[in-house]
């Protein structure tokens, strides 16, 4: 898929979720509704300053917005600074393998030390991985304080 589709799919898919009519959003940008309609048609391009207001509006990361392709990764465009790296499998000891582009994308190495958090209420049950000394000292405790217990 090109470019021009990517943009395309991603600013109807963007304005729908957050429920914006294409009028809405032609007056957060200052562009009439025609070209927001001709822009999620695929008919043209919006130009440099009006993608950057476009990614502001959507809260998602300029390059996302132009080159991110739905298709190829299997979900919608991520809010800016959000990932998605792939699906892993649990292994019979309960562990997981996270992937290369993760560990390289969030300075993961071996030996780093990971909290995990879960959630377990019906419409948001899910776990979380957070490096365990940012979580620590974001939640007012040392990790050596904890070991120590």
């Amino acid at each position: 898929m090109n470019n021009k589709e990517n943009i395309a799919i991603n600013l109807r898919y963007l304005r729908n979720s957050l429920g914006l009519s294409q009028e809405e959003v032609a007056e957060k940008i200052g562009v009439s509704r025609q070209s927001v309609a001709k822009w999620e048609n695929g008919d043209s391009l919006p130009d440099i300053l009006k993608c950057e207001a476009l990614a502001d509006l959507y809260n998602v990361s300029l390059n996302d917005l132009v080159r991110y392709d739905p298709t190829e990764n299997g979900i919608p465009i991520p809010p800016k600074d959000k990932h998605m790296f792939g699906i892993v499998t649990l292994g019979e000891r309960g562990q997981i393998v996270l992937p290369k582009a993760a560990r390289d994308t969030l300075g993961l190495k071996t030996g780093d030390r990971l909290v995990v958090l879960g959630d377990t209420s019906p419409t948001s049950q899910g776990l979380a991985l957070i490096d365990s000394q940012k979580f620590l000292h974001t939640t007012g405790h040392l990790i050596d304080d904890i070991l120590k217990e």
